[in-house]
């Protein structure tokens, strides 16, 4: 006999609708979500807390959100998911085209195909605390921006533009094409990244860890340059020679804006 599954608990499926709604959970990234004019809440779901966190914030709609006891909030997420008293159902985000982002002037993170949310997320904090233009991302290969990765993101989400392409190689021509320094992260460069001249358009492309850049993404790059790891260049010394990427993606952004 198979257990029915709670009435609330939501599908652990991913739409292939990019109008679908997303679900958003977690303090910051529901109320971030929540004061963007350029989301529509569909629906809102909180404890007593929660709720009282809701009607403190700052913004036009008259937001009623519906009580739930933390059990049963629980049950619209998936297992590993903290809820901190808040969960939200909201439409996208508007594509963002790569000129808007050019046109901000300032240094560019892409990301080849790295699919931990968590990792997206944590990138897109350190974005938003260094002022980055946007995030580059493929538009396979790369996990939805909801759920674990707004979370993690902690309302970076709403501030840092996202830009999904389809052929990332083609994106990083036009990069160059257009006078960016198109930066491969990887461990053999010949120069790190602090040793960049950053009065100039700049692009950094960071790849999925264990795989790092793929093929066609390294050669397309204009240089492969590494982190300041207090290695020569060689082989790395040690397993701790190499971060996670999240972690090199803020290290490589406060060298690009140093």
């Amino acid at each position: 006999m198979t257990k029915r599954k709670p009435k609330n608990q939501r599908k652990n499926t991913k739409s292939n609708n990019p109008d679908a709604p997303i679900r958003l959970y977690g303090t910051h990234a529901v109320c971030a979500a929540v004061q963007n004019p350029q989301r529509q809440v569909i629906k809102l779901w909180a404890t007593a807390n929660g709720a009282k966190t809701i009607s403190e914030l700052k913004t036009d709609a008259n937001l009623m959100p519906e009580q739930l006891s933390p059990q049963e909030l629980a049950r619209l997420l998936p297992p590993d998911a903290v809820h901190q008293g808040l969960v939200a159902d909201v439409s996208p985000l508007p594509d963002t085209s790569l000129e808007t982002i050019m046109a901000r002037a300032r240094p560019i993170i892409v990301l080849d195909q790295i699919v931990d949310p968590r990792n997206v997320g944590a990138i897109l904090r350190a974005a938003a605390v260094f002022d980055a233009a946007g995030i580059i991302v493929t538009r396979h290969h790369s996990p939805r921006a909801e759920g674990a990765l707004a979370k993690t993101a902690s309302g970076a989400l709403e501030i840092v533009p996202l830009v999904a392409v389809a052929n990332l190689a083609r994106t990083l021509t036009m990069l160059a094409d257009a006078g960016y320094q198109v930066l491969g992260l990887d461990e053999h460069g010949a120069r790190t990244i602090d040793q960049i001249d950053t009065n100039q358009p700049l692009a950094c492309v960071m790849g999925a860890e264990g795989k790092g850049l793929r093929r066609l993404t390294r050669e397309t790059c204009t240089e492969l340059v590494r982190l300041p790891t207090g290695d020569t260049g060689a082989s790395p010394q040690n397993e701790f020679a190499t971060l996670n990427v999240a972690t090199a993606a803020a290290v490589t952004l406060y060298a690009l804006t140093r």
